[in-house]
């Protein structure tokens, strides 16, 4: 098939099915009877009952973790998550520059400072820029599982002892990923999850905070729920008991219909990771000799999610042919579903991080990064192109046609100058 001229050119496309080529999550009679059902049993849940008491059993049971409190939207989980974890005015979290925006911008809400740290050429923090920015006010540091790829968390671990930090996970696209053995999400304080559409586990729009510390536990109920719940989930003799009509003031619970798609979902997961896995390891090693596209490395300890599949792209190799230039061509062969990272990109580009007090009063003033203050996290993002990572037997063909065609792109570089 290289042999044969670019689509782009003029040729044959090596994928000749239409798009789209790729859909998340798979919907299946099991869930439409659940959502259903649901419909029927109750359509708002004020308290921990039915189905949300159920996924939080489910989910609790399945990280390993004492509590779940599932939320509306994974980035409410994070809202949470840092409120809980008692983040305030003038502190300082410590988050990867290479990141989706909410990974942070619930910190701004709550009066404190992202601090952002430059990634390794991997796109995982950089421990030793992470070290170089710590200050007195410095609380926590975030471990965020970008694609689904754990970040070696005995080093984060570490990192954040020596420096007597919190460690907090944002395991937005890692669901049932592991490093040794052992669930992302269950190594931190706490971790924050979502299950918007696309993640891993999805219940359409949704978010969950995972914890073993019932005192953060019960300060996160108290962000986000409040009255019925927090009543009867807070001890009657404990501080914050009297807090529990109102709680913060704020409503982040989940639907009961998202709560009921995500626990349909949920038993089937470990079998979607483990088609991905083996399809994600065919890809990577049919794209292992393609000059100009390099696989991720995955560390022995690591068992990915693969929210995506995550390519580095050196055009220096292809004879300086740009990637987007790249990217066309690919497409071109029918390869739709291949992508550019857009929203996830370095923080610093944002103009919220740069100037955010020009929606943020507080703060007014406020210097942000400046440009080329990360030059890894800007060359990782610039250099990266993503591919959907499919699960089923029947998608094998599909993702050997994708591997093919970017192989073609890259073996008629030339032609494409």
């Amino acid at each position: 098939m290289n042999d044969s001229p670019l689509a782009l050119l003029g040729g044959e496309p090596a994928i000749s099915v239409p798009g789209p080529h790729f859909a998340w999550p798979p919907i299946a009679e099991t869930d439409r009877e659940a959502v259903a059902a649901q419909l029927e049993a109750a359509v708002s849940i004020p308290d921990r009952s039915g189905v949300v008491a159920d996924l939080e059993d489910a989910l609790a049971s399945y990280l390993g973790v004492r509590h779940i409190v599932t939320t509306c939207t994974g980035t409410a989980a994070l809202h949470s998550m840092y409120a809980a974890a008692g983040i305030g005015p003038g502190d300082e979290v410590i988050v990867p520059a290479l990141t989706f925006h909410a990974t942070a911008t619930p910190l701004f809400h709550l009066g404190a400072h992202p601090v952002l740290a430059d990634v390794d050429s991997r796109g995982q923090l950089d421990l030793s820029d992470a070290a170089r920015r710590i200050t007195a006010r410095t609380q926590a540091v975030v471990a965020v599982h970008l694609w689904g790829l754990p970040e070696d968390m005995d080093a984060l671990a570490s990192f954040a002892d020596e420096h007597g930090l919190m460690l907090l996970e944002d395991g937005s696209h890692s669901h049932g990923a592991t490093w040794n053995s052992r669930r992302t999400g269950s190594f931190g304080t706490a971790a924050a999850f979502s299950l918007n559409g696309p993640k891993p586990l999805s219940a359409g729009e949704g978010g969950f905070v995972a914890t073993d510390d019932s005192e953060l536990y019960y300060r996160v109920l108290l962000h986000g729920q409040y009255n019925k719940r927090c009543r009867r989930e807070i001890p009657a003799d404990h501080p914050l008991a009297r807090f529990a009509v109102t709680g913060m003031g704020l409503k982040l619970r989940i639907h009961p219909l998202a709560a009921a798609f995500a626990r349909a979902q949920l038993p089937r997961l470990d079998g979607y990771l483990a088609g991905r896995l083996a399809i994600a390891a065919r890809m990577c090693e049919a794209l292992d000799d393609v000059p100009g596209v390099y696989p991720p490395y995955v560390p022995a300890s690591a068992r990915p999610a693969w929210y995506a599949l995550p390519l580095r792209y050196e055009s220096a190799e292809l004879g300086g042919l740009p990637i987007r230039r790249f990217l066309d061509a690919v497409h071109a062969e029918g390869a739709v579903e291949a992508d550019l990272p857009g929203a996830t990109c370095p923080l610093g580009t944002h103009p919220l991080f740069r100037r955010p007090g020009a929606l943020l009063p507080g703060y007014a003033g406020f210097q942000g990064p400046v440009a080329g203050e990360f030059p890894v996290a800007e060359h990782v993002h610039a250099t990266t192109l993503k591919l959907p990572v499919w699960h089923g037997e029947d998608d094998v063909r599909l993702a050997d046609a994708y591997t093919a065609a970017i192989a073609k792109a890259a073996a008629h570089a030339k032609d494409l100058l």
